[in-house]
């Protein structure tokens, strides 16, 4: 496959959305619901860090496919690992891991995924998706739970963790995700809602988080039947990027610790470095290591790595299935983690990110009606901001070459790759400055 060089500017040629995007999807929706479809992608144009649609419209794209893309369009080490051998035996062969597992699985994770494993975890159960790996997480934690008693597991408001049953028990981003769906009745906590800057309200923040922890302990005091687990987000990504304290985390750790329950970490956006250390949770400092932290996104596989043994099911067959994941994700998984380690890109985001924050800090200054509530400094490039209009600035951004993304009500969140670098601020925040000028 020829490697296609990198664009250095966006490039549009059509209005947005152009006139192929927009036959495609209306043959497309026939067949399959296409509503959701925002751009037609023409993959094999793509490159690095730029999308190109049908229309030719070429796009900075600092979303990421929903921060699944770790290292770029039609990355060379990814396409040499799809041309390996031993992925067209995954691929032709796809074995059920559980019963018949090849034998390149044990190396596959030994020597792959195992290499950026959290602190303190020592094994790893394999998934197919982010859902499907905060499902498992929350039946290992049930099943340790005393062994012979089942409890509730505890999420947080405005999280998210998938769309299965149980993971859609624990989501609380938006209702319309719940709606017509039978769930498990369990209950929530309210995730801190902190004020910015964070140095000028210091005391309400503490305060605030305060509050939460104290909620979070009378909930297991109370609730109907005992709690067995504890999920949340390093940061919350779809119910709005919403950040919290280490020290809130430490607390949290301490509490589960105090209870006997187990404390889910969901890494499916926030691991594999784009807040500029390889795991989120990382930036807490925990005293010990964390129970579970499920994974999937930018891994190109899914599942979760754990530090107790007692969390390994005491019988065998009750965390299965058919395939139990896929050999062929896992291979591209150890792709992206040669690449991540090779080229350093954990310690490059959280350079590349502290850059790209200043030139933010700068521009909200100047559009203070535009850019409210600046966060995630020090979390390498995820970054955010709250905006009066987020669907009208995406499209306008859209307009001028710059595909982003939203979450919550009204915040606009930035999910660059690990290959984003300081040359391509510039376009993005020149790309803001238009389109505040525009809408102001």
């Amino acid at each position: 496959m020829t490697v296609i060089p990198e664009p250095s500017v966006p490039s549009m040629r059509t209005a947005i959305p152009g006139p192929l995007t927009t036959a495609t999807k209306s043959e497309l929706d026939i067949i399959f619901d296409a509503r959701t479809a925002q751009m037609v992608i023409d993959y094999d144009k793509s490159s690095g860090n730029y999308l190109v649609d049908v229309d030719n419209n070429t796009y900075l794209d600092v979303y990421a496919q929903i921060a699944s893309i770790p290292v770029g369009y039609n990355n060379p080490t990814l396409v040499k690992a799809a041309q390996s051998p031993a992925m067209v035996s995954a691929l032709v062969n796809r074995p059920a891991i559980g019963n018949f597992p090849s034998q390149r699985w044990l190396n596959l994770l030994r020597d792959g995924l195992m290499r950026v494993a959290p602190r303190g975890c020592t094994q790893v159960v394999t998934a197919q998706s982010g859902s499907e790996a905060n499902e498992l997480a929350f039946k290992a934690a049930f099943m340790a739970y005393r062994r012979n008693q089942r409890g509730d597991a505890s999420c947080f408001k405005n999280s998210f963790h998938g769309r299965g049953f149980g993971s859609l028990s624990a989501t609380r981003s938006k209702p319309v995700h719940k709606i017509d769906i039978p769930s498990f009745k369990w209950p929530q906590a309210t995730f801190p809602q902190l004020k910015y800057p964070l140095e000028e309200h210091e005391q309400e923040n503490r305060h605030e988080e305060k509050h939460c922890l104290q909620e979070i302990k009378h909930i297991i005091e109370s609730w109907h039947c005992p709690v067995a687990g504890i999920i949340v987000e390093p940061i919350q990504s779809e119910g709005g990027d919403n950040h919290a304290s280490p020290e809130f985390f430490q607390y949290l750790q301490a509490i589960t610790k105090a209870y006997g329950i187990c404390l889910i970490v969901d890494e499916v956006q926030t691991g594999f470095g784009g807040t500029g250390k390889f795991w989120g949770h990382e930036h807490w400092n925990l005293p010990a290591p964390a129970d579970i932290v499920t994974f999937s996104k930018k891994a190109k596989t899914a599942g979760y790595f754990f530090s107790d043994s007692s969390l390994r099911p005491d019988k065998a067959y009750r965390q299965f299935n058919t395939w139990m994941s896929d050999a062929a994700r896992v291979i591209m998984s150890n792709a992206v983690i040669d690449e991540i380690l090779g080229e350093n890109l954990v310690e490059k985001t959280a350079h590349v990110g502290e850059v790209l924050h200043k030139r933010l800090a700068i521009l909200a200054t100047q559009y203070p009606q535009f850019i409210r509530n600046l966060r995630g400094r020090g979390l390498g490039t995820y970054l955010a901001f709250d905006t009066p209009d987020s669907s009208t600035l995406l499209k306008e951004m859209r307009n001028l070459g710059i595909n982003i993304g939203s979450c919550g009500v009204s915040t606009i969140r930035l999910r660059p790759m690990l290959i984003f670098r300081e040359e391509h601020i510039s376009p993005l925040v020149e790309a803001f400055e238009k389109a505040f000028a525009k809408l102001g």
